[in-house]
């Protein structure tokens, strides 16, 4: 991997002619001509467009896109306007507001709002088969997941890697740059949420602190 790399566009242009990631294109293609598959295609890498690497000052990384219509946008966590607000997300924006005493809108659940604030919001797999949890879990997946984490722990702007869950806590692998920050905990969704484990933990306030004692400007979590 060459260590230079600077944005998403040189690092998708080194990979593209790389054995698992003519898999993985050829794989898709497949998925999405023979059947239906979430997000639509051409909002896969939502995340990398919305929040330039230059600019990622946090990452959070889901698993799979939700796999029921409309769902996907390709955003961890996120889902667009108008669509109903899901668990974990719910229990995310009640963290939020219970840290920092403020207000939310859990009629909205899309988090465009974060990922223009340098909050790369990325999944570990970018797509699914419709109604099929998991159903895209190939090593292509894994590898391209690898390279990107390896990306991000190369640069220097220091950054928050939050990681929420047993598979999202199996990242701290790739990450050994001592000018970041890795906060862990349970993942948010209620059957892990509930036990304990989340509530309470500060990421959100720990992550602005950081970002504050680093020059760095703070992310407004409230959507309100």
């Amino acid at each position: 991997m060459n260590e230079k790399i600077s944005s998403w566009n040189e690092f998708f242009i080194e990979l593209q002619n790389e054995d698992f990631c003519i898999k993985l294109n050829k794989f898709l293609n497949e998925e999405y001509r023979n059947n239906i598959c979430y997000p639509p295609r051409e909002l896969m890498f939502n995340a990398f467009r919305l929040t330039p690497l230059d600019k990622v000052k946090v990452v959070i990384v889901g698993q799979d896109p939700y796999h029921e219509p409309g769902q996907a946008m390709g955003l961890s966590f996120s889902v667009p306007q108008g669509i109903r607000v899901p668990p974990s997300l719910i229990n995310i924006y009640k963290e939020i507001a219970e840290e920092y005493n403020c207000k939310m809108n859990f009629d909205s659940g899309d988090l465009t709002y974060l990922a223009k604030q340098g909050v790369l919001l990325l999944n570990s797999i970018l797509s699914v088969r419709a109604h099929q949890a998991m159903s895209h879990d190939i090593d292509e997946y894994k590898m391209f997941l690898a390279r990107v984490l390896k990306v991000l722990d190369e640069q220097q702007n220091p950054m928050v890697f939050l990681l929420w869950g047993a598979s999202a806590r199996r990242l701290k692998v790739y990450l050994n740059n001592p000018k970041h920050l890795i906060l862990e905990s349970v993942h948010p969704s209620p059957l892990a949420a509930n036990r304990g484990g989340w509530f309470g933990n500060n990421h959100f306030i720990k992550t602005n602190e950081f970002l504050k004692q680093n020059g760095l400007e703070e992310i407004e979590w409230s959507n309100c």
